[in-house]
């Protein structure tokens, strides 16, 4: 089924307990500094049921013909993965910025454990169960879901039970109904969703003392004993005539804190199974990487496109060296945009029985992609010049006394007026230079892993073996070497 916005909005009316800039928030759905995401996911659900965009937000299952958001389909063909990106290609363009915690990144994450199901029948059939009845409601009942990964970790140097054990989530205590887990975790969008994907940070399992911790499971964010503490938002601090994405697409991150929550047996993942916790840390991102290497193609069309009209409005746009930086930036564009099409044309068969983005190719696109990105966002900023950090705010472009002198003096030609210009310098300041352009670089460069596992993700996917054998070929070298593999 396809839900509404406006069922969406009820559902997370449910006395959830949310903090923001210093107060207690009654309802997240009106609440300024929510309202514009929560907009934005509530539009996502719409699209689904109007005329003209149905077809593409949309798939007709094929035993019942109900309609489902293709978001939540389990890809198995190419195709599917094609339908999946023009979805999204169509909820960025209708947002007006980036939005990335929305539902079809981190729904990706649970296809990994579907992939995981033999490795969760070595310490209990009921978790497998669990994971295909939970892949089967995220279809069926169209739930916002979201990831639950961060703990605060506390002193790295030390084991967990070396310190407050609360550093990490942990299992306290079984109960008939299930068990009751106590820490944290930090997600985006935990405040205004349904349900969240709730796994382990930790890599390194060898340690069977750390099984208490070795715990994943479905979370109802509507659970008694959760606490959403928010980081103030960037959403109604300023007009939205100067800071028109930080009003529009900022997505809240929250501490939320497990007061002894107690998890149901039936929404029970993996526990005390390090196995299990290892495999799905080392395969997380095998699906969800695909969409959210896609939203940083979507950021460099936006740099994109400011630069450019940028130099356009005063004329630059034909000298080699503006032109120069623009290639650049259409390099990077292309570059990435090559690695989600590989991605696809040689996708990879899952042990699932899915159809996963061929690993290495997706991986290295990510490290591409985000690496870059600090760099192209200096070369945009470049572009556009340094009026975007000087360039006076709305009002005071429409004060009686001094707008006529604005107008006069950021007017270009008849077809570059001081109100355009504001407009474009506004939007190309919040996407570079603002606290919402910082926030979004770093969140784009550590919101799945940090660098160094990305490129752990990259040395675990190559072909390591083509080189090799290449080298041994061409140095003609014994068979002696292999044994040193």
């Amino acid at each position: 089924m396809i839900r509404t916005g406006d069922e969406y909005r009820d559902s997370i009316r449910d006395g959830r307990q949310v903090w923001v800039d210093g107060e207690k928030v009654s309802d997240v759905t009106s609440h300024p500094m929510f309202k514009p995401i929560v907009d934005v996911r509530a539009r996502i659900y719409d699209l689904a049921h109007e005329a003209e965009t149905q077809k593409v937000m949309t798939y007709a299952d094929e035993e019942t013909g109900e309609l489902n958001a293709i978001a939540n389909r389990l890809p198995k063909t190419q195709q599917d993965w094609i339908d999946k990106r023009a979805a999204v290609d169509l909820v960025q363009r209708e947002a007006g910025g980036v939005v990335t915690r929305v539902g079809d990144e981190t729904i990706g994450e649970m296809w990994s454990l579907y992939d995981g199901q033999d490795v969760l029948n070595e310490v209990d059939p009921r978790f497998s169960e669990n994971i295909r009845r939970h892949i089967s409601r995220s279809i069926k009942a169209d739930p916002f879901h979201v990831s639950a990964n961060t703990d605060p970790k506390g002193d790295r140097s030390k084991a967990p039970q070396d310190q407050d054990p609360d550093m990490l989530l942990h299992v306290v205590r079984e109960t008939d109904n299930g068990i009751v887990v106590r820490g944290a975790k930090y997600e985006t969008a935990a405040a205004y969703s349904n349900q969240a994907f709730t796994k382990p940070t930790i890599a390194n399992w060898g340690n069977s003392e750390l099984s208490d911790y070795a715990v994943g499971f479905v979370m109802d964010m509507g659970s008694p004993g959760l606490k959403f503490i928010s980081r103030n938002g960037f959403a109604s601090k300023s007009p939205s005539a100067d800071y028109p994405l930080a009003n529009r697409v900022d997505e809240v991150e929250s501490l939320v804190v497990f007061d002894d929550v107690e998890i149901p047996w039936e929404d029970v993942l993996f526990y005390r199974h390090t196995k299990a916790a290892g495999f799905i840390r080392s395969t997380l991102h095998r699906y969800s990487a695909f969409p959210f290497v896609q939203r940083t193609l979507h950021l460099a069309d936006l740099m994109i496109g400011s630069a450019l009209w940028n130099v356009k409005q005063t004329g630059l746009e034909k000298q080699q060296a503006v032109q120069e930086k623009l290639a650049q930036l259409a390099c990077y564009r292309e570059t990435i945009n090559a690695h989600l099409t590989a991605a696809i044309a040689h996708a990879e068969p899952s042990p699932g029985g899915l159809l996963m983005p061929n690993q290495s190719l997706l991986y290295t696109g990510r490290v591409t992609a985000l690496t870059q990105l600090p760099a192209m966002m200096h070369i945009a900023r470049e572009l556009c010049g340094g009026q975007i950090c000087i360039t006076p705010d709305s009002a005071t472009f429409n004060d009686p006394e001094v707008g006529s002198w604005l107008d006069k003096f950021y007017s270009v030609n008849e077809n570059w007026v001081a109100e355009d210009r504001r407009r474009l310098l506004a939007f190309a300041r919040d996407l570079l230079n603002s606290d919402y352009a910082g926030h979004r670089l770093t969140f784009q460069l550590f919101a799945q892993s940090p660098p160094f596992a990305q490129l752990g993700a990259v040395y675990r996917n190559f072909d390591w073996d083509g080189p090799l054998d290449l080298v041994k070929s061409a140095a003609d070298l014994s068979e002696k070497v292999n044994g040193s593999r």
